[in-house]
């Protein structure tokens, strides 16, 4: 199977960005792009074929396109982020994703950010989010029940998105901080629960039977392999510095013959 990795180089307004979760620090921009730059060369040694858009001199947060669009195999969707500084970060990434996918949108007053949504198999969990509201979810919802998926809303704790609280790595396997969401909302799957020390670890990037981990979470990772579950590390510790984490910098999807 071959795979398409969106991704947009770091601005140079980085740490100009929003924060709601962490605190605002210095980031080192030349070790911010050479993390991204190694990112970039894993989704490669992974099997995706990455596209770099370049960097927005003007929007802080545009590394992170996971949250301006969404992609499932029937179709793509240009989302309308909850932050409204983040709202023309869009274009070029939904330009590009329309080459793959036919693309569909949420309106106003829908809010929906991508890092709120976590599809596991035809079952779609969205964040309840200050940045992804009802009226993007029930979009979202009308949008995928052509194609047999289900969506519903997960309340959350304490962080940005449903992906920094949980994320799929493995089929039926979660990565979960209890602490920030319910795992009952996860019945059926096999729960991984972080290490209690490292709040931020829920956030995996997975690509086929492939994962992509920070490296500054090792409790995490043991109890991933103590699942049979082995991922490859990568330093992201700048762009995290920016609330970012593995799943954000990238919308990797199965790319049609």
């Amino acid at each position: 199977m071959t795979w398409t990795a969106i991704t947009r180089e770091v601005s140079p307004a980085l740490a100009d960005g929003e924060r709601s979760f962490v605190p605002r620090v210095p980031i080192d921009l030349g070790r911010a792009r050479d993390q991204h730059a190694t990112y970039c060369a894993a989704l490669e040694s992974l099997g995706c074929e990455v596209i770099r858009l370049p960097a927005e001199p003007g929007l802080p947060d545009s590394v992170f396109v996971e949250d301006v669009a969404l992609a499932f195999d029937e179709l793509a969707v240009a989302t309308r982020p909850g932050a409204v500084s983040r709202r023309d970060e869009g274009a070029a990434v939904v330009g590009a994703l329309a080459r793959y996918r036919p693309m569909a949108r949420i309106d106003a007053p829908g809010t929906l950010d991508g890092g709120d949504v976590l599809r596991i198999g035809k079952r779609v969990l969205v964040g309840d989010s200050a940045r992804s509201n009802a009226a993007g979810r029930e979009q979202l919802r009308a949008l995928l029940a052509p194609f047999g998926y289900t969506v519903e809303g997960v309340a959350l704790r304490d962080c940005l998105h449903l992906k920094s609280a949980a994320t799929e790595v493995a089929d039926g396997a979660v990565l979960v901080n209890p602490d920030w969401v319910d795992v009952a909302c996860f019945a059926g799957c096999t729960v991984i629960e972080v290490d209690p020390h490292e709040p931020h670890a829920a956030n995996a990037l997975r690509i086929g039977d492939a994962l992509l981990f920070p490296d500054q979470f090792p409790g995490t990772q043991g109890r991933l392999a103590a699942h049979g579950i082995r991922g490859l590390a990568l330093d992201l510790y700048e762009l995290q510095k920016a609330e970012g984490a593995v799943t954000c910098c990238s919308i990797v999807f199965r790319t049609r013959p």
